[in-house]
C-alpha cells in the first residue's frame, strides 16, 4: 500500500486542487464553492424544492438548509412555504440572484485553463469519474443491506 498508487489519495488532491482554483474565482463573487453549486442548481432550474435541490446536489437537508439560509440573507434568494404543500419549501432567485450568474459566466473558463486539459480530456474524466462514483455508491448501498 502506497500513496502514489492509490486511487482515492489522487482524487483527494484533485479536489484540493480544485478548491485551491476556485476559491479566489468565487471570493470575487462573494461566494463559496457549496454555494456556488446552489445557485448552480437554481441557474438551471429555478423555483426547485429544498428536497430537490438537495437530490440533485447530493446533500443532506441539515447541510443544505444553513447554506440556503446564507445566501437568502445575501440577497439572492428566497424561501417560501409551497402553496399546495406546506411541508415543501421552494428556493427561488432575487433579481441578484439571476444577476450573479452573468457575473459568475468567466468561473467555468478559468477552472478549464487551470486543468492543463482540453475538453475531450476533461469529458472523458468527468465521465468515467460519473462512473467510479456510481460504482461507489452501488457498493456502499450493498454494504448497507
Amino acid at each position: 500500500m502506497r500513496l502514489e498508487n492509490m486511487l482515492c489519495f489522487a482524487v483527494y488532491g484533485a479536489g484540493h486542487g480544485f478548491n485551491r482554483v476556485y476559491k479566489p474565482l468565487l471570493d470575487k463573487l462573494g461566494l463559496t464553492y457549496p454555494q456556488f453549486l446552489v445557485m448552480v442548481a437554481l441557474w438551471e432550474r429555478e423555483g426547485r424544492t429544498v428536497g430537490d435541490l438537495g437530490g440533485a446536489l447530493g446533500l443532506e437537508s441539515s447541510t443544505l438548509t444553513p447554506l440556503i439560509k446564507r445566501l437568502e440573507a445575501a440577497g439572492l434568494l428566497t424561501r417560501r412555504r409551497d402553496r399546495e404543500d406546506e411541508r415543501v419549501v421552494r428556493v427561488s432567485l432575487t433579481h441578484e440572484g439571476r444577476a450573479l450568474r452573468d457575473k459568475a459566466d468567466f468561473v467555468p473558463e478559468c477552472i478549464v485553463e487551470a486543468t492543463g486539459m482540453d475538453l475531450d480530456e476533461l469529458k472523458a474524466l468527468k465521465q468515467g469519474l460519473e462512473r467510479l462514483r456510481s460504482g461507489l455508491e452501488a457498493s456502499a448501498r450493498k454494504a448497507g443491506s
